[in-house]
């Protein structure tokens, strides 16, 4: 990574247009933060290699693929030594289904978010992690029947404002 990178506006307006659509053409995006095309595709260079990108993705329409179930799960470990957590954090990265897992403050230790082709595929999951005995003292599942918001990008004119 190159040196530390300050955002301006227009940065930051680029990095809010490539969120949105990060096929856009370099032309379209010139157009959209006002810049020429040239110095556009500088400053999403410089964005990069400094890694305030970092990577583009596809988003898929996964209930036109196959049906899922999400399951948010709260966890709690039978110890709280520093090994315990690092034991199940290596853990439970290796697990495909687990597409988020955050250590929090609160009344557990961990919450997960799982993706599965069923209930009994979660319920599978889940036995499989508490037999490889990785510190699990017990876990409850909430069980996602709609959700009605679901954001890809974040909010970042809002976290950087000086408000």
């Amino acid at each position: 990574m190159e040196g530390v990178v300050k955002l301006d506006r227009i940065d930051i307006n680029i990095l809010v247009e490539l969120q949105k659509d990060g096929r856009i053409t370099n032309v379209s995006l010139a157009d959209a933060v006002g810049l020429s095309a040239s110095p556009c595709l500088q400053r999403v260079k410089r964005l990069e290699a400094a890694g305030y990108i970092s990577g583009y993705s596809a988003h898929l329409n996964l209930a036109k693929i196959t049906e899922s179930v999400t399951v948010f799960t709260e966890i709690t470990l039978s110890d709280h030594k520093r090994e315990d957590f690092a034991k199940f954090e290596s853990n439970i990265r290796l697990v495909d289904e687990v597409l988020e897992c955050h250590l929090i403050s609160g009344g557990y230790d961990y919450l997960a978010r799982f993706m599965t082709r069923s209930i009994q595929h979660y319920q599978e999951v889940m036995e499989g992690l508490l037999d490889k005995n990785i510190g699990i003292s017990k876990y409850f599942s909430y069980i996602v029947i709609k959700s009605p918001v679901l954001k890809d990008g974040v909010p970042l004119r809002k976290l950087l404002s000086q408000q």
